[in-house]
């Protein structure tokens, strides 16, 4: 089994316009950006204090005509893809895009929970560089799942990937947060969604320095800030954002 099973290894933005965000987020957090040189499709690597942690890409014609908007996808690791496609339709999710291989990078699948939140299943090839564990700036320091119901989501998430559920914070009228444990290490967390989101997503946050300061960034550079700045239990501050081209995502700074 792979021993990083379970885990997210990377996170990918599907844009309108490539180029535009790939100022953007250099701009918001700092990223180093280039050509990832695929004779293909056009696909642009992003680093972090010259460590890779995602990518950027065109939204793919077959996805747009589904009605896919730019978005953040985060990719977890898997030992065999097609045996967790399997599990994720027997647990009553879905597959999104069929299995295929990326040469020389692995080998993946999309697919949706139960409620409807996508992610990508992915087996590295093996001289795959391992994901950076790095929470430092630049880096995805969190993820939380908007889901229909938070509490049957973990469970599908556990039953999957072995996630175990760490604590459960009472947000009093956004209902219960229940963090969740990766190999034993906090890694994200599940809630129910609020009536005004129309549908299950994950939102991936992002780690700045500072907060006020990197909203300022965001809203200078053409993004939205939709919630916050506000500090968090445990420590920190946050922020909630759409990019120019309509993508969620959030930042994230760590008590000082």
């Amino acid at each position: 089994m792979s021993t990083h099973q379970g885990k997210f290894v990377w996170h990918e933005l599907l844009t309108t316009d490539l180029e535009a965000a790939a100022a953007f987020y250099r701009t918001v957090l700092g990223w180093e950006t280039r050509d990832a040189g695929m004779s293909d499709h056009r696909y642009t690597l992003c680093s972090a204090g010259g460590t890779l942690v995602a990518g950027m890409m065109p939204t793919p014609e077959e996805a747009r005509v589904k009605g896919v908007s730019p978005c953040w996808t985060g990719y977890i690791a898997v030992d065999d893809v097609e045996a967790f496609v399997n599990r994720v339709v027997d647990a009553g999710g879905g597959l999104l895009r069929a299995a295929d291989d990326i040469p020389g990078v692995g080998r993946f699948a999309v697919v949706k929970d139960p409620q409807g939140a996508v992610v990508i299943l992915f087996k590295a090839a093996s001289d795959a560089p391992a994901p950076t564990a790095s929470r430092g700036p630049g880096n995805v320091g969190w993820r939380e799942l908007h889901a229909h119901d938070g509490a049957s989501a973990l469970d599908f998430y556990a039953g999957l990937f072995n996630w175990t559920l760490s604590r459960c914070i009472d947000m009093g009228p956004l209902g219960a947060y229940r963090i969740f444990a990766i190999d034993g290490a906090d890694a994200g967390g599940v809630m129910t969604r609020t009536p005004d989101q129309p549908k299950s997503f994950w939102l991936y946050y992002f780690v700045v320095d500072a907060i006020e300061a990197a909203a300022e960034r965001v809203a200078k550079a053409g993004g939205a800030v939709a919630y916050g700045p506000v500090q968090v239990p445990g420590g920190g501050s946050i922020v909630q954002c759409f990019d120019p081209q309509g993508a969620a995502f959030a930042l994230f700074a760590p008590p000082h």
